[in-house]
């Protein structure tokens, strides 16, 4: 059950991090865009989570400008704001107070709408004939 968490919350680190890249280059990632900076793949970075140690794919782009906020550089911060149903402009403030960081109300939804995509399609996924289930009572 632990893998099954590691994963969905890596899923959705790896989806803020392309919705926060969308931001940074002005289009999205299935777009096409005549400006100069673009899109440069994907590097795999591990870091920790509340699931443990997450494997998450950061987006780069040829500039190399592109500078996430969610897990910055050489920092460990995850932020699961959206998913504790924090408003936009909850997340904001808190992002500034306790970050240092100035997101927009735009960015920021951004993000979660990466995120709340991937969770529809993750609930929409189809189910193996049988789960193995394993009940303790103490």
């Amino acid at each position: 059950m632990q893998s099954f968490f590691s994963e969905l919350q890596a899923r959705a680190v790896s989806q803020m991090l392309d919705g926060e890249m969308d931001d940074h280059l002005g289009y999205e990632k299935h777009e096409r865009s005549d400006q100069g900076n673009s899109r440069s793949g994907d590097t795999s970075k591990k870091v920790r989570g509340d699931q443990g140690e997450l494997e998450i794919q950061v987006p780069r782009d040829r500039d190399d400008t592109f500078n996430p906020i969610i897990v910055p550089k050489r920092k460990n911060v995850i932020v699961s704001l959206y998913a504790k149903g924090m408003s936009v402009s909850d997340i904001e403030n808190m992002m500034r107070d306790e970050y240092g960081f100035d997101l927009s109300e735009s960015t920021i939804s951004r993000i979660t709408n990466r995120v709340a995509g991937d969770v529809i399609a993750w609930q929409n996924r189809p189910l193996d004939n049988v789960y193995l289930i394993v009940w303790i009572d103490g």
